[in-house]
């Protein structure tokens, strides 16, 4: 779901370059992760800013993601995996924001995990290669900052691009 389905990473720069003390500029933010721009006590703050109750209620959806995975709906059952286990406040936020971007997904639809190898399905689209790894079905990359260099897996830079590879040409 995150930095797949909601810009979460969007919402954590935004964080980054009005709060704390910075020279980076949004574009070293799109093409780095936070950990590689941000020193360890800014991303202890960041983690104690996504810990805080409200965090994941608001985040944006990225561009295209509603479209598609509507689109994509008329064809394929789609399962959202979210990890959420980490942050304990963000399972009612992430479940909410679901059934306001996405509220044809039944709620039998969404997983919560905190290991995504226990994911079965045919595809898995995901930003963190931690969770393609272990998947026993085909793994897709989703491009954010954190994963520009990784070449071992099939990528998607934006849902544009989703849309081309499982949606029949009209």
């Amino acid at each position: 779901m995150d930095d797949v389905l909601a810009d979460t990473h969007g919402k954590l720069v935004s964080i980054a370059l009005n709060e704390f003390s910075t020279n980076h500029t949004l574009h070293d933010f799109k093409k780095k992760g936070l950990h590689e721009l941000l020193h360890a006590k800014q991303m202890k703050k960041l983690y104690a800013i996504i810990q805080q109750p409200g965090f994941f209620a608001d985040i944006p959806a990225i561009e295209g993601a509603v479209e598609v995975v509507t689109r994509l709906s008329y064809y394929y059952e789609i399962y959202i995996a979210t990890a959420a286990m980490e942050f304990p406040n963000s399972f009612r936020e992430k479940f909410d924001w679901l059934g306001t971007h996405l509220p044809f997904i039944p709620w039998t639809n969404i997983v919560f995990c905190g290991d995504k190898s226990i994911i079965s399905s045919d595809y898995l689209i995901d930003d963190h290669i931690k969770n393609l790894v272990a998947f026993k079905g085909k793994p897709i990359l989703f491009s954010a900052p954190h994963n520009l260099k990784e070449t071992n897996f099939q990528r998607v830079n934006n849902w544009a691009e989703v849309a081309d590879l499982f949606l029949p040409t009209t």
